[in-house]
């Protein structure tokens, strides 16, 4: 591939700008992150340092400057603007407010964080229309389902070619659990997670096998309930065990897994986060299903056999965005 931007220069753009200087995926990587924002009730000189700061410069300075001891020529750009982004054939969403603590320990609303992710979608939107209008677009970004619908709002991009990674990292702790409850490689298990990327995700026990056998003939019923309840909430045991922050070394592989696929044109199945025209009895909404990734981003949404708890649990779970995506409209109306 000849360009990918990266936009976002937290913890997971600097996974996925290192990534891709070790793995050689482009000619060209373009890095992209305002911060830091000099505040205007800064002083004149404070604000000055603060115009010539790059957390997306540092990090692209400090990857380029070991270069030569990985062997790579995997050229890199970087700007506080959109510009950098200029003729990028992919680009990898992550920009975004965390949930993090204020200073009395008291947590911002999802409606409050919501908002703030909006704004910030927009310029994303509006930075990607203005440089590369034609890129793939894999967002990242969280509240995911909101943000994916956002940009979908912004661009109108051509079918295929908007994603959100949801499933690919929510179908890997899946895994991950699965094969430590059954002490087994992880490349053993095969497993799929669908719907909405939040508490009513469905990881799908009837397609989950070990080896090409069924994980029922390792794992009995309770602990694969456990299992599923805790994938459900992964995301937010991490971002306990952390304190501030949250996942970013799986999240990132789990979004390279999604672009080495469209690179190389692998037409290789990962769950996405995709828009759906009738699937599953679902229409107008980006829900997580199985899809094929190649040259051209989604190329085909693939139906599969659920039982139907499993149907049931879809069903609620696409309302649940739809409900989310009906809020995103009426707050757009005011930003």
């Amino acid at each position: 591939m000849q360009k990918i931007g990266i936009i976002g220069g937290g913890a997971i753009g600097g996974v996925l700008a290192q990534e891709c200087a070790t793995r050689k995926l482009a000619r060209e990587v373009a890095f992209i992150d305002p911060a830091p924002i000099p505040n205007s009730d800064d002083p004149p000189e404070r604000q000055e340092v603060m115009q010539k700061q790059s957390i997306a410069g540092g990090k692209t300075l400090d990857i380029c400057e070991g270069l030569p001891i990985i062997g790579s020529d995997v050229k890199f750009s970087w700007s506080k603007d959109y510009s950098a982004l200029k003729g990028a054939d992919l680009v990898i969403n992550t920009a975004g407010v965390p949930r993090k603590a204020r200073p009395d320990g008291t947590f911002p609303s999802r409606e409050e964080l919501l908002a703030v992710n909006l704004k910030i979608t927009k310029m994303v939107a509006a930075g990607i229309k203005e440089q590369c209008p034609d890129a793939i677009i894999i967002s990242v970004a969280n509240p995911l389902d909101a943000i994916v619908y956002t940009l979908s709002k912004m661009l109108d991009p051509p079918k295929g070619k908007l994603m959100g990674m949801a499933g690919a990292l929510d179908s890997t702790r899946y895994r991950y659990f699965v094969a430590e409850a059954a002490n087994v490689s992880v490349e053993n298990v095969n497993a799929l997670v669908l719907g909405g990327h939040g508490p009513t995700m469905v990881p799908v026990r009837s397609s989950c096998q070990i080896a090409g056998l069924p994980v029922e003939s390792f794992i009995d019923a309770d602990q694969l309930d456990a299992i599923e309840d805790r994938t459900r909430k992964a995301g937010g045991e991490i971002v306990g065990l952390l304190g501030i922050g949250s996942a970013f070394s799986s999240t990132a592989w789990a979004a390279l897994e999604m672009a080495e696929a469209i690179i190389f044109d692998k037409r290789k199945i990962i769950a996405s986060c995709a828009f759906l025209t009738g699937q599953y009895g679902i229409d107008g909404l980006f829900v997580g299903v199985p899809t094929i990734l190649g040259k051209n981003g989604i190329e085909q949404v693939l139906e599969i056999d659920l039982t139907e708890a499993e149907q049931a649990a879809l069903k609620k779970s696409a309302d649940a965005v739809r409900g989310t995506c009906d809020e995103v409209d009426e707050m757009l109306k005011t930003l």
